[in-house]
């Protein structure tokens, strides 16, 4: 039987096993610890908040270590504790909403899950325009498009991971249900390299650097692309909102100051994304994110180039976005006939206001 996508969606192992496990860099705690979901506590006069990123050495997560690196948390005034997710642990947004933390760096389509589960989960700026994937196939699989999917083995995280999600909707595209081909949890990194190089799998969903890895090792070759604008205009139909800063709709009502100091910080960080080259944004970041077993630098900021279009430069939410997201968790069975309420789903008004602070040009493309 499926696992829910509640407990099960960004389970995902992290991209990278560094030094024997998955290490949270630069003075980061790591998930399970014994860090407290605060929020009102201080350090040095400062406002302490606790997230927690659903892997955050993933090029798709870069901006929440990006802002700490370049100081903005602290310019801002807020001191940022920051975790990561680690494989077979708990997630991110789950940690979060069990208050754990306070915050979590994890996928806008949570808040979905949440309201069908009387969570009341809200996006307070959204990071990304696209959930950062490519589909990647091996040259004897012939696959080129999800049509292809159909007599096929797909990877993806696990199934009921957000992955999951994705090719399910791929798949629904293309009018294949899914007794017409097969997903196989398989992980990322090396699991899903060694997926592909031994034909468990012909195809597989992942994020860069284990996309650069997979096209390097000659297992695979991208066949869509998910982790642009552009991409998933082509293959969803729209925009799909992904890496965002979530939180308890009570958690910002009781600490408005704060969640609006760490969303000034991040749309700070996104417009310093759009207007620096991926090599600056490489240069800024933990040296075992961008050159390690699976990728060089150099290889790491190509592909960041390559896929640098799904950061959004002003934290607010695509005017579609949350409608085409919405059909995926209809799609992926997490939506059975209830109704969701997505304007209960995310909120503009602290991205709108870092943005007015700050003289930074909004997206005429936003919405809500």
């Amino acid at each position: 039987m499926r696992k829910k996508a509640f407990f099960k969606r960004s389970r995902r192992t992290v991209a990278l096993a560094l030094a024997g496990g998955l290490v949270a860099a630069g003075g980061l705690t790591a998930c399970g610890s014994s860090s407290s979901s605060s929020g009102s506590g201080s350090s040095g006069g400062l406002p302490t908040v606790t997230m927690m990123v659903g892997g955050i050495d993933k090029q798709i997560y870069l901006p929440y270590e990006l802002a700490d690196r370049l100081g903005y948390y602290k310019k801002y005034g807020v001191k940022m504790k920051l975790s990561t997710e680690s494989a077979g642990g708990v997630g991110a947004e789950d940690a979060m909403a069990s208050g754990q933390v306070d915050m979590a760096g994890a996928w806008y389509i949570h808040t979905i899950d949440f309201q069908l589960k009387h969570k009341d989960v809200i996006s307070l700026a959204q990071l990304s325009g696209a959930p950062g994937e490519r589909v990647l196939c091996s040259k004897k699989s012939g696959v080129t498009s999800a049509a292809g999917f159909a007599g096929k083995s797909i990877g993806v995280t696990d199934l009921g991971s957000g992955t999951d999600d994705l090719i399910l909707m791929l798949a629904a595209h293309n009018h294949l249900s899914t007794s017409q081909f097969h997903r196989v949890g398989v992980g990322d990194g090396s699991t899903l390299l060694a997926a592909l190089q031994k034909g468990r799998v012909d195809c597989a969903i992942t994020t860069q650097p284990t996309v650069n890895g997979v096209e390097k090792a000659g297992a695979g070759t991208s066949v869509i692309d998910l982790a642009t604008t552009a991409g998933v205009n082509k293959w969803m139909g729209g925009a799909w909102p992904s890496a965002a800063v979530l939180t308890l709709k009570s958690w910002a009502t009781s600490h408005e100051a704060t969640a609006q100091k760490v969303v000034d910080a991040l749309v700070a960080t996104m417009h310093w994304i759009n207007t620096h080259s991926a090599a600056d944004i490489a240069n800024a970041l933990p040296a075992t994110y961008v050159s390690n077993g699976l990728t060089t630098k150099a290889d790491y900021i190509a592909a960041l180039a390559q896929d640098k279009a799904q950061f959004l430069p002003d934290g607010i939410m695509p005017a579609n976005g949350p409608a085409t997201v919405l059909e995926t968790a209809k799609v992926d069975g997490t939506v059975k006939g209830q109704t969701v309420d997505i304007s209960k789903t995310y909120t503009n008004k602290y991205a709108l206001a870092a943005n007015k602070a700050e003289g930074f040009p909004v997206s005429s493309g936003s919405g809500g």
